[in-house]
């Protein structure tokens, strides 16, 4: 009897575990990629029916993290950050301070809100992680990576995305002592800390490899890309990878025991084999057409999509071969991401666009000019519950893409 209830206890325990709710930058897999289906396949004139706008957000260029109830967006008050919680209508829930924010260049929040469960985490462009819950913006705990762990900041102030899995909270201090570290998402605990390869952070979100029975923490730092051991924070291998400013702000792209990081400014992509043990890489090819600087790359059966820096044109490469498919000068460049087999691409001269590769090109079949908002249109859009999250400087704007 009692190792029925002990097998029952385990049952209903891990079944908690997976049930809690994860939302993170650039869809599930932080890839791009995002699981929508019956979406429209073109657009009116003047583009998809905007259902609400915010005009308040304040400076930035964070994106929208959308759970089942609530839309979670970082913001500025004066020279605050703030989270601001919306229901699916657009009211306000509540709002939060988190910190200072940056307004030396390119003012505002640049980090989007990871949501695991009932519990919310931000870090702020002068690296400090705050921890909310998700119903009442109330602070659970909160550390400054800077202050606290040998952290650096950065040129354009400290950029990341958190990552979180198996009970750890990633993150990329850039210090030569805590150069990464791991924490416990519930109290803000260190569980380890690395030295890394002592590099500054590179506005690089990280992300998580499954290699056979081992996880690895793969980043970009200023000078090199890395892989560490998640659980121990060991430094497993390194990889030069560097450009004129430092900044490598595109997540890396893993596949099948490949691995594709990519750089702007002329710098232009590597794709890396790692070997079976995870504790090496080795070069198969490079290409600096497709110089992405920060709109993230898509893979998508076989073939890597994204938009060029100095190359300022969309690029299609092989993924086993990095030779040049086409390009395409059908939008200004920026971001890109992917649902329901048709890429939605964001210029950064403002417009968004509904893309199709069918045919081997980048076809545009619709697209509209995003009519609210200042500044720079830098942000990576977000796709739920078929509805279109774009945010430009102050203004969020949700748009209905059902069919």
């Amino acid at each position: 009897m009692k190792k029925t209830l002990l097998t029952l206890f385990a049952i209903i325990f891990c079944s908690y575990l997976f049930a809690q709710e994860l939302v993170q930058w650039r869809g599930d897999n932080r890839d791009g990629h995002y699981k929508e289906s019956e979406l429209l396949k073109k657009w009116p004139e003047k583009g998809p029916k905007l259902l609400w706008h915010y005009d308040d957000l304040g400076a930035g260029h964070s994106s929208a993290a959308v759970s089942k109830k609530t839309i979670f967006i970082s913001g500025t008050i004066e020279e605050d950050g703030y989270i601001f919680a919306f229901n699916q209508n657009g009211k306000l829930n509540w709002k939060s301070k988190y910190g200072e924010e940056w307004f030396n260049s390119y003012e505002g929040v640049r980090s989007t809100p990871l949501i695991y469960g009932d519990k919310l985490y931000i870090m702020s462009s002068y690296g400090n992680i705050v921890c909310m819950n998700t119903t009442n913006g109330k602070h659970i705990w909160s550390v400054n990576v800077l202050k606290d762990y040998d952290g650096r900041n950065i040129q354009w102030g400290v950029t990341e995305n958190l990552l979180i899995d198996d009970n750890k909270l990633y993150c990329s201090p850039g210090g030569t002592d805590a150069n990464i570290i791991a924490l416990n998402p519930d109290t803000g605990k260190l569980i380890w800390k690395s030295k890394g390869n002592g590099n500054k952070s590179a506005y690089c979100s990280p992300i998580l490899i499954k290699l056979n029975n081992q996880k690895l923490f793969v980043t970009m730092m200023a000078n090199a890309i890395m892989g560490i051991d998640a659980s121990t924070g060991k430094l497993l291998w390194q990889f030069e990878h560097m450009n004129r400013w430092a900044v490598h702000a595109n997540s890396p792209l893993y596949k099948d025991g490949y691995l594709y990081c990519v750089s702007g400014y002329g710098k232009g992509g590597v794709m890396l084999k790692l070997t079976d043990d995870g504790t090496g890489v080795t070069e198969v090819w490079r290409n600096t057409t497709m110089d992405a600087k920060m709109g993230g790359i898509i893979l998508h059966n076989g073939r890597i999509y994204g938009s060029g820096d100095n190359s300022r044109k969309w690029a299609c490469l092989d993924w086993k071969t990095g030779k040049e498919l086409y390009t395409s000068k059908m939008m200004k460049k920026g971001s890109i991401i992917f649902a329901d087999g048709l890429f939605y691409c964001y210029g950064q001269n403002g417009k968004v666009g509904l893309v199709d590769t069918k045919s081997g090109d980048y076809k545009l079949i619709s697209s509209f000019k995003v009519p609210f908002g200042e500044k720079q249109h830098w942000t990576h859009l977000t796709i739920n519950n078929k509805k279109l999250y774009v945010r430009h400087g102050n203004s969020l704007m949700v748009y209905s893409i059902a069919k």
